[in-house]
């Protein structure tokens, strides 16, 4: 097969594991960039407690509630989505990458909700 034929066979790309390989990266690179604004509030307690009673009275808020979700949901898919590659690439097991993919989703999304319900 010629080089142009392997780069327009897209039935590689509709496999589950390069789902996962996917969502590994772009939930780490979201929890990049939520690092320096996590910082900078955090650095805002550093001029007083006034300063941080802004803050605190700020993550009172809706939105910041479903982005603290979303944020315990993408840290869950990036640390079991990293377990698992390292599972595949350090473990015995050859044929349960389909099921490796499926235990990634739905132990992200039971540690979101699991969040929800312990935050109330």
């Amino acid at each position: 097969m010629s080089q142009v034929g392997r780069r327009l066979d897209f039935r590689t790309k509709a496999h589950w594991s390069y789902f996962a390989y996917y969502l590994h990266r772009v939930s780490g690179l979201l929890l990049a960039c939520f690092l320096p604004l996590h910082f900078f509030f955090l650095s805002r307690s550093l001029f007083g407690e006034a300063e941080l009673g802004r803050y605190l009275q700020f993550t009172d808020h809706p939105m910041v509630k479903f982005g603290e979700w979303g944020l315990v949901t993408l840290l869950a898919l990036h640390l079991i989505g990293g377990t698992r590659l390292l599972v595949i690439e350090f473990g015995i097991w050859k044929g349960l990458r389909k099921a490796w993919v499926q235990v990634t989703l739905i132990g992200s999304l039971i540690s979101g909700a699991l969040f929800l319900i312990l935050s109330r």
